[in-house]
C-alpha cells in the first residue's frame, strides 16, 4: 500500500516536476540515514550564502525555497526538506508532491 524509498523518490520528483514546471533534487541520503529523503533545489539553481552569488554548494534560493513551500504545503528553510524513513512519512510526501492533503501524517520514532 505505502511506497517503499525509491519509489517516493521516483513519485515526489515527477510530481513536483510536473506541477512546478522546474526540476527538484530528490536524493536518498546513505549510511545510516539510508531511509531518510532530502528534497531541494538542484545544484545549478543553489546559491552562496548572500543569496545571489550562484554556488552549486550553496543553499536554495529564497525564490526556491518559496515555491517549495508552496508545493508541499510546509515549511522549508534554506537547506530544503528532509523526510524520515518511514511508510507514513514517505505516504505524507508522495501526497503533499501531488497536491493532495495527505492522507497519513509520519509520527517522529526518534528522540
Amino acid at each position: 500500500m505505502y511506497p517503499d524509498r525509491n519509489e517516493a523518490i521516483a513519485f515526489i520528483r515527477q510530481s513536483l516536476r510536473e506541477r512546478s514546471g522546474r526540476d527538484w533534487s530528490v536524493r536518498g541520503n546513505r549510511g545510516t540515514a539510508w531511509g531518510w529523503i532530502d528534497i531541494s533545489s538542484p545544484p545549478r539553481r543553489r546559491v552562496g550564502s548572500d543569496g545571489q552569488t550562484p554556488n552549486p554548494d550553496g543553499r536554495m534560493s529564497l525564490a526556491d525555497q518559496e515555491i517549495l513551500s508552496n508545493l508541499l504545503d510546509c515549511m522549508v528553510y534554506h537547506d530544503g526538506v528532509s523526510i524520515p524513513a518511514g511508510d507514513d512519512f514517505y505516504q505524507e510526501y508522495v501526497d503533499r508532491a501531488a497536491g493532495r492533503t495527505p492522507t497519513v501524517y509520519g509520527e517522529k520514532y526518534w528522540d
